[in-house]
């Protein structure tokens, strides 16, 4: 018997009935769109792929036209609902499906075959969907380029991803231009906007002048993302191949058996359940309406829009982020589900309270926040600013994941509800697996030990870095012959299993011998009231090798001294070491998009000149 058959699934059925994940995804899709609804897509996809047709797919496991036939046959359903609003613009599904299908055909009339890449330099909007989707039609991935790179950078990571086409704003055309000499593989240019340049494509006109039919269907989903490159280039990550496998040919086998594939992909896009869709639906729209403030290009912002492919959902893009701006479309659109990194909490935090307190809240019901650490203070405080303007319940969910891994852990309000010390946690591993190892002794750590956290995800098991095969390989660990992805970061797991983040080791300060981890730091001087944020960085010491630095960013107006700081750590707990030997200020620490503070830019000040380890 194949390992990937119609057979083969059925056989692995009872038991992922059985998984709680399974029933909440499906609880979800039952929620979200109906029963009556979810049989008049089965019945429209059927319909257009053709019942002998249907049934043959079903049997031999090749469900590319099946799927795709569904996923046209869902934006038929939703017909006049609003799937993406940018501004004044609102895209219903029904112009949706019009739109991605001519893109689907154009772009496959510019050559593209199955597996060819094509990438994206777009902001927040349609535009970004619709390719999306269109690349999933025909089985080309689509790189989520990240558009505040310029010059080097962006040509870097265009190549190592190789696409055919690029898709670009026309406020990127001058950086484009400016590395076209650079690009080894692209051979189209396709711009969003109206002013027609040389050696472009209008995005318009391209779906002017194809065809709203089907194209030649070969299904995969087209998630190219980058690894955040907050310690280096951006890494191009295949969640095609993860996501992809069960669906379609194209994507390679992971490194594991069906059996335990099945188990982590549920487990993967259970995070849906967790994070509570099945209990959000719009009075009028009687759906998931989504906010988009963060990048859609990055990695963690999938779990923004997820509902929008799945769910039906209405999402609503900004541009660019402005705080007062997100509190208003929250109120004008009824938003109830957002993913937004700590910053973003952090700035509604500090608007004036006759800002603040303009705007109704109360239909959030899902603050998704990831991609950065946040504070016990912060994940409480922003419960209370949601309290305080309309909202019920608690609102905050996190998770812990990267762009290699996508989710591993969620932390839901259940959780620290039952027990406030939670809120320190990341919550528990039930988008995948994960456990604390000690590499030194090479055993698992027990409860409340700390050591390096391995993860195993769905995304793990098929991960491979474009371009990259040896960093490939060195980020992953063999247990007892299970393998296991190091994400660099330490921690522990507490009796209860909540997973609980000290350190990265590439962060690590080794202080005369002592291993030192900045959380623990940042998390006290984060909490004097004069702080607004701090990144604790290693700098070079004569005698002990390292010692801590911290750079602080105080309150406008603050008269913060370097001994204010010294003697509330001593007052917080700190000692020996763990005391900054260097305190600066900073009117504003350097900050990647999604919310990680660029602490390589503020270390190399300290070691300019100096040979340092890692």
């Amino acid at each position: 018997m194949k390992e990937k058959s119609f057979f083969s699934i059925l056989l692995n059925l009872p038991r992922l009935i059985f998984m709680r994940e399974t029933r909440g995804v499906a609880l979800v899709a039952i929620k979200q769109l109906g029963l009556v609804t979810i049989i008049k897509i089965l019945f429209k996809t059927v319909t257009r792929t053709g019942f002998v047709k249907s049934i043959k797919c079903v049997f031999t496991f090749k469900l590319d036209d099946l799927l795709a036939s569904m996923f046209v046959s869902m934006w038929d359903v939703f017909g006049d609902r609003e799937a993406i609003i940018t501004g004044e613009k609102r895209i219903t599904y029904k112009e949706l499906k019009d739109r991605v299908l001519r893109l689907a055909n154009g772009l496959q009339a510019l050559g593209l075959k199955p597996k060819d890449r094509f990438a994206e330099l777009l902001f927040n909007g349609n535009e970004f969907f619709e390719a999306l989707f269109a690349g999933s039609l025909i089985g080309c991935p689509m790189p989520f380029l990240n558009w505040h790179l310029k010059g080097d950078d962006l040509a870097g990571a265009i190549n190592r991803a190789s696409p055919k086409i690029l898709i670009f704003d026309e406020e990127f055309y001058d950086d484009v231009v400016a590395i076209k000499d650079k690009l080894t593989t692209v051979k189209h240019y396709v711009m969003v906007g109206a002013k027609l340049k040389d050696d472009v494509i209008l995005y318009e006109d391209l779906l002017s002048k194809s065809p709203n039919t089907m194209p030649k269907i070969s299904m995969a989903l087209a998630l190219n993302p980058y690894s955040g490159g907050t310690t280096g280039a951006p890494k191009n990550v295949n969640y095609f191949d993860g996501f992809g496998y069960l669906i379609s040919d194209t994507s390679e086998k992971p490194k594991t058996s069906l059996k335990e594939y099945l188990t982590l992909l549920v487990k993967q896009v259970s995070f849906t359940y967790w994070f509570g869709a099945h209990k959000i639906k719009d009075k009028k729209s009687a759906n998931i309406r989504l906010l988009m403030p963060s990048p859609v290009y990055h990695a963690a912002s999938i779990i923004g829009w997820t509902p929008l492919l799945l769910h039906g959902a209405t999402g609503v893009a900004m541009r660019n982020f402005n705080a007062e701006e997100l509190l208003k479309l929250i109120e004008k659109e009824r938003i109830g589900w957002v993913f937004i990194v700590p910053t973003i909490i952090d700035r509604l935090l500090h608007l004036p309270d006759n800002v603040k307190n303009k705007y109704d809240l109360s239909s959030m019901k899902s603050l998704i926040c990831g991609s950065a650490p946040a504070s016990p203070e912060l994940k409480e405080a922003a419960n209370n600013f949601f309290k305080e303007r309309g909202c019920k319940n608690d609102v905050f969910h996190e998770f812990y994941g990267s762009s290699e891994t996508a989710v591993v852990t969620t932390l839901i309000p259940e959780d620290y509800e039952q027990n406030p010390k939670r809120l320190a946690s990341v919550g528990k591993a039930r988008c995948g697996e994960l456990g604390i190892y000690n590499k030194e002794e090479a055993r698992w750590c027990a409860s409340n030990e700390q050591g390096y956290i391995f993860n195993r995800t769905m995304m793990t098991e098929s991960l491979k870095y474009s371009g990259s095969p040896e960093k490939t390989k060195s980020v992953f660990e063999f247990v007892d012959g299970v393998r296991w992805f190091d994400d660099g970061l330490i921690g522990y797991l507490d009796e209860d299993g909540y997973v609980y983040l000290t350190g990265r080791v590439k962060e690590m300060i080794i202080c005369g011998g002592v291993n030192i981890y900045p959380n623990e730091i940042e998390r006290i001087i984060n909490n004097h009231h004069e702080v607004v944020d701090v990144a604790v960085v290693r700098a070079p010491d004569v005698d002990l090798g390292e010692c801590v630095a911290a750079v602080v960013q105080p309150k406008k107006g603050s008269t913060i001294t370097k001994e204010d700081i010294l003697d509330h750590c001593r007052k917080s707990g700190l000692h020996g070491f763990k005391i900054p030997k260097i305190v600066e200020f900073s009117a504003e620490l350097p900050r990647h998009i999604d919310g990680k503070l660029v602490k390589r830019e503020l270390e190399d000040k300290f070691w300019q000149g100096i040979e340092r380890r890692g």
